[in-house]
């Protein structure tokens, strides 16, 4: 004679702890992504076999492939390029600046933009990837 049980073994997979964890993953991502530096223009930056880490706070003059000028995240016309740069470093002993220059462009557009450094007396630190 067979006996029969009245309820079968459903298996189950408890999924409560799982809700927690991806709440905490995406959390976690949302706050390091604010803490990306968010003055950055997406340019393809020249290779450079070794590296010099700049610790102070300098603005950003960066020029991409159609030729445009962000002074930090602001687009300035190359006309008025020194004009501001001369505005920003009036009262500034240490005139820095960090150059990224897209590496399509031609070497003339970097001479340019440090023939403007050189007559303003501004220090160009050249930006490259790794």
């Amino acid at each position: 004679m067979k006996i029969r049980r009245k309820s079968r073994f459903a298996p189950e997979v408890f999924t409560h702890s799982l809700n927690d964890i991806m709440f905490f993953l995406l959390l976690f991502f949302l706050i390091i992504s604010t803490m990306a530096n968010p003055n950055v223009i997406k340019l393809m930056l020249p290779k450079a076999s070794s590296s010099q880490q700049v610790y102070k706070k300098q603005i950003t003059l960066s020029v991409d492939e159609q030729k445009n000028y962000y002074i930090d995240k602001d687009m300035v016309p190359m006309e008025q390029l020194e004009n501001q740069l001369a505005s920003i470093f009036a009262n500034v002993e240490e005139r820095t600046v960090v150059l990224r220059v897209d590496k399509n462009l031609a070497v003339q557009d970097l001479v340019d933009v440090l023939e403007i450094g050189a007559k303003l007396d501004i220090k160009m630190v050249m930006a490259t990837a790794r």
